[in-house]
């Protein structure tokens, strides 16, 4: 399991929201460059920026994230707001490893299916719900298509992985939904990144426990900022663990 530290970028600097809410925001000092080189030094070998202003249609955060590309030494994955070819090249020229699309996969697929046509396994599925319920734009609209078929159709294109978030757990410390990352990546045998609740160590051994091999991924954002997990003792142990399920 390899835990990937969360930047979400508005306005320049760092901040958590709760369940997507740009109403209920809290703000982190600190510059985001420092933060994600502190993320390295801590054992980090990757990390995930979002765009919250591009997510929300409010502006974008290029600087900020080209400076974090350029000042660590790790893959940088990014989503929010890639609502175009060139927003998806943009991010690639600005350092990124890889792109997450969302809300232009369900928009726009042609686009979305000419970005994969370039990028290839760098790009990625980010898959917003609410049960089975796909949310685009910020998570303020509702995709068209159901999530199990979203996935399904992912998995045809050749995307390689899936970040899955459930909305009602992220930001709010609740623990991951163990049963719907389970079930998405029951769909289909692609990586499946989860994302959305961890408060403590206690949820990524759940996520371990509970989740079949191909979700090796997880995302952590606020308990890493509030002090709830430390990342060099939750690398340590989900390294452990990892290994252990593996030779069960």
């Amino acid at each position: 399991m390899l835990i990937v530290p969360a930047i979400d970028l508005r306005g320049g600097r760092c901040v958590r929201l709760v369940h997507g809410d740009p109403t209920r925001e809290t703000r982190y000092d600190g510059d985001p460059v420092e933060r994600a080189r502190a993320f390295v030094a801590a054992g980090a070998r990757r990390i995930h920026v979002v765009d919250l202003d591009g997510a929300f249609g409010t502006g974008e955060n290029l600087t900020a994230f080209r400076a974090i590309c350029t000042g660590v030494g790790v893959p940088i994955q990014t989503g929010g707001g890639v609502r175009t070819f060139e927003d998806a090249r943009a991010r690639f020229d600005a350092g990124a490893s890889f792109v997450v699309l969302g809300t232009l996969l369900a928009e726009e697929p042609h686009v979305a299916r000419a970005i994969v046509d370039v990028y290839g396994d760098r790009i990625y599925a980010g898959i917003d719900a609410l049960g089975s319920e796909v949310k685009i734009r910020g998570w303020r609209s509702d995709a068209a298509m159901p999530r199990d078929e979203f996935v399904r159709e992912m998995h045809a294109w050749g995307i390689p992985r899936v970040v899955y978030t459930e909305i009602a757990r992220d930001g709010a410390g609740t623990g991951y939904d163990i049963a719907a990352l389970a079930h998405v990546a029951s769909l289909t045998p692609m990586a499946v990144t989860a994302s959305g609740g961890a408060k403590t160590l206690d949820d990524l051994r759940g996520l371990i426990a509970g989740t079949p091999a191909n979700v090796d991924h997880a995302i952590v954002g606020r308990a890493l900022y509030e002090g709830t997990i430390d990342l060099a003792d939750a690398i340590a142990e989900t390294a452990q663990r990892t290994t252990a399920r593996a030779a069960s």
